[in-house]
């Protein structure tokens, strides 16, 4: 089956493409289509589904969305849904004009947001699975088939925020993963391979869900 991915993000085609084997994914830009919905959502469900229908509304066949983010615990699950906007402290969202900082430069915002954080006892009171350093990707995915025909998943990986940007380490993956360390791996996500990753990721967690719905669909 042909399906449409609702991003512009080749390192996501390609993960997709791996976890979806049987079937060929394509993104808009594969065809020449202009797509930068506003995600104006609140949540990561919000913002696939704002994503799908989007895509939807333009090729009409079966389109499959996800909005995912690294949440630190500490952060009181920043940055969220702003992952790929975040600019550090003083621009947690983003910045007002739309600009984004290098990920190099997200990488070492975020790590030294949460150092800073722990030494000023700052932290929110609340239980840390991987101790004060604690963090999660989010995926929500969304296989959407039509306005009545919407199917949703969401799941998360756990890791711990390393305490340096000089700890940070691996080429695999994309985004934060150079610093994020999975204690079962004694690994940064970053240094595991596409297929330890697929089975654990929450883009993968959230695919094998999504994959049951559309094998009857």
């Amino acid at each position: 089956m042909k399906i449409y991915l609702a991003s512009g993000n080749k390192h996501k085609k390609r993960e997709m493409s791996e976890l979806f084997p049987e079937h060929t994914i394509v993104i808009p830009s594969d065809e020449n289509i202009e797509f930068d919905p506003e995600e104006t959502g609140t949540t990561f469900y919000e913002n696939s589904i704002i994503k799908a229908k989007a895509l939807y509304d333009i090729v009409h066949c079966p389109v499959i969305a996800d909005d995912s983010g690294i949440c630190v615990d500490g952060l009181n699950s920043a940055p969220g849904i702003y992952s790929s906007r975040y600019a550090g402290p003083d621009f947690m969202q983003g910045k007002p004009d739309g600009s984004k900082i290098s990920q190099e430069e997200q990488n070492l915002f975020l790590i030294q947001q949460l150092n800073d954080a722990i030494k000023n006892n700052s932290l929110p009171k609340s239980e840390y699975k991987n101790g004060p350093r604690s963090c999660h990707y989010t995926c929500a995915m969304v296989f959407y088939a039509g306005f009545d025909r919407i199917f949703v998943a969401q799941e998360t990986m756990e890791g711990v925020l390393i305490d340096s940007i000089e700890k940070a380490a691996g080429n695999g993956g994309f985004g934060y993963d150079p610093i994020v360390f999975l204690p079962e791996y004694n690994k940064t996500i970053a240094q595991i391979t596409a297929e330890e990753k697929n089975k654990i990721s929450h883009r993968g967690k959230a695919v094998r869900a999504i994959k049951k719905i559309i094998e009857n669909f």
